[in-house]
C-alpha cells in the first residue's frame, strides 16, 4: 500500500517536461514586421483624404447679426460686440489726483508727527515717496 502511494506521488512529481516555444528566426521576425507595415500602409491608403468637400460648411461669422443690430463701421462693430457695460474712464488723471489728495490727508499727520522739524516741502517729498511705494 505504501509502495502504491509512493508510486502515485512520484508520477505526480515527475510530469513530462514542458515543451519550450519554438524559436523564431530573424527572417520570420522581419517577415512579420513587413506584413504589419503592409497592413498599416493599406489602411492609410483606404482612408479618404480630408478635403474641403468632405468638411461641413461653417457659418460665416462676418455676416452674423447680433440681436438684429447692424454695424457699418469698426467702432459700431466694437460697441455691438463688446460685453462690458462699464463706461470708459474719461478722466483717469482726476481720479488719480483725488486718490493722492485722500492719501495725503490720511498720512500727512502721521509724517508730521514723525518728523516735526522738517519743512512742508520736505514733508511733501516724503509723502510722494510713500505714495510711489504704496500699491
Amino acid at each position: 500500500e505504501i509502495k502504491n502511494l509512493i508510486e502515485k506521488e512520484d508520477l505526480t512529481l515527475k510530469q513530462p517536461p514542458k515543451q519550450s516555444a519554438a524559436k523564431i528566426t530573424r527572417a520570420q521576425i522581419q517577415e512579420e514586421t513587413e506584413r504589419r507595415n503592409a497592413a498599416a500602409a493599406a489602411a492609410l491608403k483606404k482612408k479618404e483624404p480630408l478635403t474641403h468637400i468632405n468638411q461641413p460648411l461653417e457659418e460665416n461669422i462676418n455676416r452674423v447679426q447680433v440681436d438684429g443690430f447692424e454695424a457699418r463701421s469698426i467702432t459700431e462693430a466694437i460697441s455691438i460686440l463688446s460685453t462690458n457695460d462699464v463706461d470708459d474712464d474719461k478722466h483717469p488723471e482726476r481720479r488719480m489726483k483725488a486718490a493722492y489728495a485722500a492719501f495725503e490727508a490720511a498720512n500727512f499727520p502721521r509724517i508730521k508727527a514723525e518728523n516735526p522739524t522738517l519743512r512742508m516741502s520736505q514733508l511733501k517729498q516724503i509723502l510722494n515717496k510713500d505714495w510711489m511705494r504704496s500699491p
